[in-house]
């Protein structure tokens, strides 16, 4: 077997002590999570994580730190993803884009709220990138070093 982790990207927006969140099915279960999605071939890792959150969102947004990189590997399959998590200030929401269509809506919410026991979570990085961002992780963006 070739071990090929998934390269994926995530964003932690606040706005009002409130966090952009999505809701989507995962294998017939609602679940929420930060904007986030895979990093395509060839595109830079700030671009992803630009381009994820309109598309699921509607909103444009300023990526200003790197928050972190987490590993996650799902106790249901073999799979590991790498998540680099960006801090992204709300520039500009375009209430008239159609999100991507594996998301059902965008909410924000507050940490207690996703904290809550009924709250089905993608997975734990989704309540561990807010604690990190509200304990004031943050890493210039100069440290992700990419081919010109």
């Amino acid at each position: 077997m070739i071990w090929t982790p998934r390269a994926t990207v995530a964003t932690v927006v606040e706005k009002d002590q409130t966090f952009l969140t999505v809701s989507e099915q995962v294998k017939g279960e609602l679940v929420f999570n930060q904007p986030a999605g895979h990093i395509e071939a060839n595109e830079r890792i700030v671009e992803a994580a630009i381009r994820e959150t309109f598309e699921e969102t509607g909103w444009e947004v300023k990526p200003s730190y790197l928050l972190g990189v987490y590993i996650y590997r799902p106790p249901a399959n073999d799979l590991t993803f790498h998540r680099y998590c960006f801090i992204a200030e709300p520039v500009h929401h375009h209430p008239d884009h159609v999100i991507d269509p594996d998301i059902e809506a965008t909410h924000w919410l507050t940490l207690e709220q996703l904290s809550h026991p009924n709250i089905h979570l993608r997975s734990p990085l989704v309540v561990q990138c807010i604690k990190d961002y509200l304990a004031g992780i943050r890493y210039p963006l100069a440290v992700i070093h990419e081919d010109e």
